[in-house]
């Protein structure tokens, strides 16, 4: 049995024990609820003051009764509660202690800051994707909530500069900012920049126009959840066919089809070669659907003659078994 259990169990049982102690003698000595109640706390407590005491032979007899199985509840739920109190602390201690020591192993990892509803979302793609990162909040409920889940965390608030430094971000690949407001998110783009410059930000936007403060303060993407929800809603409408292909490719659980970015690495067969020379679509059944230069610029259908590159994003699409080949053969291996 859990301790939270044993200790709501003791309580319980005091409580029965109090209101017994208290209508017995109000019952058989024909005190007041008042005084029967403080008769019965002084009996337990093993105080006695003796300005209250039974005067019937019942109330003897109801009072060794109180004693005998009242006395040791009282000291049973004392010693708990203490015990318990002295774990909780020592577990936060020691729960902390290896906190601490999983964030300063992390390396090249993200930092998620705020952890609502499209903060957890992110924390279980990465997750699932096994992408190394740890998740900033203060707020009670949603430090259980990731506890729960197994995350790695760190609880204080992200636009404090010891925050950001405890959670490596000198270390880090890249931060999310997505907590509630606009402007906490440009003090932590601001501060995030001030203490790694080369780190990759991305960032909520909750009100339009502050879209390019945000990209001026720092940020290399700046998303509306709103707008692109509104977006996708106003698909659904109009190109519905559309959608449904966006959602097979994209959604995780899809048997179908999966659309994914892979790089090109030193190393790689493909790298040096034409589309047609690697013969991706033959021997991957994957379709090249675009490609991201180091640059930044893309190219969408690249034609047959294009020559694959080192550092090359390849967009690929195709199923997941083949992509994962493909993604070896990008890896070198």
């Amino acid at each position: 049995m859990v301790p939270t259990k044993k200790l709501k169990i003791a309580f319980l049982g005091l409580f029965v024990i109090f209101i017994i102690g208290s209508l017995g003698y109000h019952l058989i000595e024909g005190w007041s609820i008042t005084e029967s109640l403080y008769a019965t706390v002084i009996t337990l407590s093993t105080v006695g003051y003796g300005d209250f005491y039974p005067h019937t032979e019942g109330g003897r007899f109801f009072t060794v009764f109180l004693i005998i199985f009242g006395v040791g509840t009282m000291f049973y739920t004392v010693v708990l509660f203490a015990e318990t109190m002295v774990e909780t602390r020592f577990r936060m201690l020691m729960g902390r202690g290896k906190l601490d020591k999983m964030i300063k192993k992390l390396n090249n990892h993200y930092i998620i800051c705020g952890c609502g509803r499209i903060g957890y979302l992110i924390c279980r793609e990465l997750a699932e994707e096994k992408i190394p990162f740890v998740v900033i909040d203060n707020n009670p409920e949603v430090i259980q909530k990731i506890e729960d889940e197994g995350f790695i965390y760190y609880k204080g608030d992200s636009t404090q500069d010891k925050t950001l430094l405890a959670t490596g971000i000198k270390r880090a690949k890249g931060i999310v900012c997505v907590l509630p407001s606009d402007a906490q998110n440009l003090y932590v783009i601001l501060t995030a920049k001030e203490l790694n410059p080369e780190i990759y930000i991305l960032s909520r936007s909750e009100e339009e126009e502050s879209e390019h403060r945000l990209l001026r303060a720092g940020a290399d993407r700046v998303m509306s959840p709103y707008i692109l929800g509104g977006m996708r809603m106003a698909m659904a409408i109009l190109r519905p066919a559309m959608l449904d292909f966006i959602e097979i490719t994209t959604r995780r659980q899809s048997l179908e089809l999966k659309m994914e970015e892979i790089t090109v690495c030193d190393g790689s067969p493909i790298a040096g070669t034409s589309l047609e020379e690697s013969e991706i679509r033959h021997r991957y059944g994957l379709i090249i659907v675009a490609v991201k230069k180091d640059s930044g610029k893309m190219i969408f259908n690249p034609l047959a003659s294009y020559a694959i590159e080192s550092g090359d994003k390849l967009i690929a699409m195709g199923e997941d078994e083949n992509m994962i080949r493909f993604s070896r053969a990008c890896l070198g291996q």
